[in-house]
């Protein structure tokens, strides 16, 4: 137990940076941990503006709800950066080419404000018109018009919080990024009440309070970040010269980037159908739905974790021409993930019940959010390969595959599958639970032969 707590300790440290020897199951945890505790802080993002939003009312929530809907655009484009970042900085630490790698990270800061300055911009002056376009009526619109602004116009904070993560995920310092976040939180958390409630010297704004907060969290967020990439000492140390653009290795950044935000893309609208396929069967039923997929999110979030820190580690080894001990660490860390999800699922499929009812006590919402969690559970064990054998492409830099895979299992089978199963069988909402089983489980399967062929090796950055 005492070994435990001290290598736990040094994964919050990030006392280790270049895992391309030594031992791997070291490698995955010391990784792993402060990833998957960097995927819990982002989603307390939303679940704190939520919570503070909704105690001002319903108007304030919807207008939430509308410019984050839209604001999907934005998370996509820092996604997709992100995915490209890590691929092609632990690429370049692998080589033992810090120079490199710190000229990426410039490079991608560069894009990074770019691309936030192209959706920001419009999103700031447009913000009325994609409230009315999103539904929003006149009082809503006149009272959240200022939130939708303010939000677009930090559209620079939440691309480089993601991006900047990456680059430091790709280098190795996974810790630094979680204290980014923990750090970014942390403020949130603080401002929210502060500036939405008008708490001592401060005036009320209400919901355009908590853009402020949100905004102001994740500007300092960033800021460390920015310290931590330009510090002496570290594995990347990026200098104003690296900030220049470098045409080739920007076109090598959004190559990669395009695969990693259409998998976000694809994904998210697969999710969407379902949900109107859903609709039909009433808001009950979607209700159920909704509360099943929140639980699922939030605890396959360590899930996460370990597929991001086999993206590094295949990174950081093919960079040192160690292709065989990328794809153990590849399975080695699929293999701990399908334990975990293994052990979630068992307790989800017996315990459903007492999880669903914390969050709603409506005998129909509680019957379709038990349903739907104990049949995603059959999908579990391979879910638990997919995720991490498809960002282990990513991570070699193979985001097209990955891309094509989600396209053919979300798309062309999960989608129509959930619709047949549901509608013309008459299965009702199972056939939509059994079509995400299905479809992921597939994905998992077809991850796993691509994997096993190993052109992923070959890939050249």
């Amino acid at each position: 137990m005492t070994r435990f707590f001290r290598l736990f300790l040094a994964a919050l440290r990030g006392t280790e940076t270049n895992f391309t020897s030594g031992s791997i199951n070291r490698a995955i945890f010391l990784l792993s941990v402060p990833m998957i505790l960097e995927m819990v802080m982002e989603s307390l993002f939303a679940i704190v503006d939520v919570f503070f939003v909704a105690k001002i009312g319903t108007e304030a929530v919807a207008t939430v709800g509308l410019t984050e809907s839209v604001l999907t655009i934005v998370y996509s484009i820092g996604i997709g950066l992100s995915t490209a970042a890590t691929a092609l900085v632990a690429r370049r630490i692998g080589e033992e080419n810090k120079e490199a790698a710190s000229r990426t990270v410039g490079q991608v800061v560069l894009l990074s404000v770019a691309m936030s300055i192209v959706l920001g911009i419009p999103g700031f002056l447009l913000a009325e018109h994609i409230l009315r376009l999103m539904g929003g009526n006149d009082q809503l619109i006149a009272n959240g018009v200022g939130f939708t602004k303010m939000i677009f116009a930090s559209s620079p904070a939440i691309i480089l919080l993601y991006t900047l993560s990456g680059c430091l995920r790709g280098a190795g310092e996974a810790s630094v990024a979680m204290r980014s976040l923990w750090l970014a939180n942390g403020v949130n958390i603080i401002l929210c009440p502060v500036f939405i409630f008008g708490l001592g010297p401060f005036p009320e704004l209400g919901v355009m309070g908590s853009a402020v907060a949100t905004t102001t969290g994740r500007t300092v967020g960033v800021l460390y970040q920015l310290y931590a990439l330009t510090r002496p000492g570290g594995n990347v140390r990026v200098m104003r010269t690296d900030v220049t653009p470098d045409m080739s290795i920007i076109r090598n950044l959004l190559n990669l980037a395009v695969g990693g935000t259409s998998q976000f893309l694809v994904g998210s609208a697969s999710w969407i159908f379902l949900t109107r396929i859903l609709s039909a069967f009433g808001s009950d039923v979607v209700a159920g739905y909704t509360i099943a997929i929140r639980i699922i999110v939030f605890t396959i979030l360590p899930s996460w974790g370990l597929a991001n820190a086999a993206a590094t580690l295949v990174g950081q080894n093919l960079g040192a021409g160690q292709p065989e001990r990328a794809a153990t660490s590849a399975w080695r860390a699929a293999f701990c993930n399908m334990l975990f999800l293994a052990a979630v699922g068992i307790g989800f499929f017996i315990g459903a019940r007492e999880v669903v009812g914390l969050f709603n006590r409506d005998v129909r919402v509680m019957e379709i959010a038990v349903e739907c969690l104990q049949v995603f559970c059959v999908g579990y064990v391979f879910m638990a390969y997919g995720m991490v054998l498809s960002q282990a492409l990513n991570g070699a830099g193979d985001t097209r595959t990955p891309t094509l895979i989600n396209i053919v299992c979300f798309w062309i089978i999960e989608i129509p599958l959930a619709y047949t199963l549901a509608t013309w069988l008459h299965w009702g909402p199972p056939g939509v639970f059994w079509s995400v089983a299905i479809s992921e489980s597939l994905l998992a399967l077809i991850a796993v032969w691509v994997f096993r062929r190993g052109r992923w090796k070959t890939v050249q950055l």
